[in-house]
């Protein structure tokens, strides 16, 4: 395992316990006794990965303090942030992501001559699996510990032609964790899914970074208003871990509510992005 994915552990346990805990607003010294670290190297690695200290971060995740906020029309996490002085916001990033079916052949046949190249890479959320046909990415999962992460993509495609090896495909994905906005050219996905999944897939490309919706919402904007639920089982199986946002997606109510690889993980890729524009501002960098 790497070091950055033994730090999102850590990170991850943290979390967990701000989850637990953040009622009783617990002090640096508890937070750090219960990931088995120091206060002043928890303080250091917190806020490295975050951009903002544990005690902000326990003020954004606290949503009596925020849900409130973050269904005010033309609100945003960015504003939230702000208003709870956790950050400035910052502008967002250019990449751009297209979709594109596979064809109905391609669908059905489990990627019969497909060609499909496969790697690992490292983000601030844990290790991921990132695969590509020569049309685009089309899975990217984040790998547990003990993972059966290339069987369960294999099975997706079981007639298709693999092969493990990193391309600019996959470099361009790890860019987008690392901040290397130079390295990141426009990105197209190559996904399997019925034509109302696609729908789904592209509505969740419009939800901007620091933004969330409700499953609802999303509905509404497919123009299928009662169809909440068969949003919500489209959005569990996203097959394009963060690219695809359905991170962004959350309860009515304003709650994180679930998410195919966890909701303490979704947690604080809610947090890390509302604390971009100090951990890493695309401005800063071009």
């Amino acid at each position: 395992m790497s070091q950055q994915s033994v730090n999102y552990q850590h990170i991850a346990t943290a979390i967990d316990y701000l989850h637990q805990h953040h009622k009783d607003q617990p002090d640096l010294e508890a937070i750090a006794e219960n990931v088995h670290l120091s206060p002043f190297h928890f303080q250091r690695l917190f806020t490295e990965w975050a951009g903002v200290n544990p005690k902000k971060f326990l003020q954004f995740i606290s949503l009596s303090d925020t849900k409130s906020m973050l269904w005010e029309p033309q609100q945003t996490l960015f504003d939230v942030v702000d208003e709870t002085r956790l950050s400035r916001s910052g502008r967002l990033h250019d990449l751009f992501i297209s979709i594109e079916g596979m064809t109905p052949g391609e669908y059905k046949n489990g990627g019969e001559n497909l060609e499909i190249e496969y790697s690992f890479s490292d983000s601030p959320f844990g290790r991921l699996l990132i695969a590509s046909t020569p049309k685009g990415i089309c899975h990217v999962t984040f790998e547990e510990e003990d993972s059966n992460s290339v069987p369960c993509l294999k099975s997706l495609f079981p007639n298709a032609n693999f092969r493990a090896t990193q391309n600019i495909l996959h470099l361009q994905v790890s860019a987008v964790f690392k901040c290397e906005w130079k390295a990141i050219h426009p990105l197209k996905l190559h996904l399997k899914g019925t034509d109302f999944q696609l729908k789904v897939w592209e509505a969740l490309l419009k939800i901007p970074m620091g933004q969330l919706k409700s499953y609802g919402r999303i509905a509404k904007e497919i123009e299928q208003p009662n169809a909440s639920r068969a949003v919500g089982t489209a959005i569990g199986c996203n097959p394009i871990a963060y690219l695809i946002p359905c991170h962004r997606v959350i309860q009515s109510g304003g709650f994180i509510g679930g998410y195919r690889w966890g909701t303490i993980r979704k947690t604080a890729i809610i947090g890390w992005e509302a604390s971009w524009n100090s951990n890493c501002n695309p401005s800063k960098n071009r």
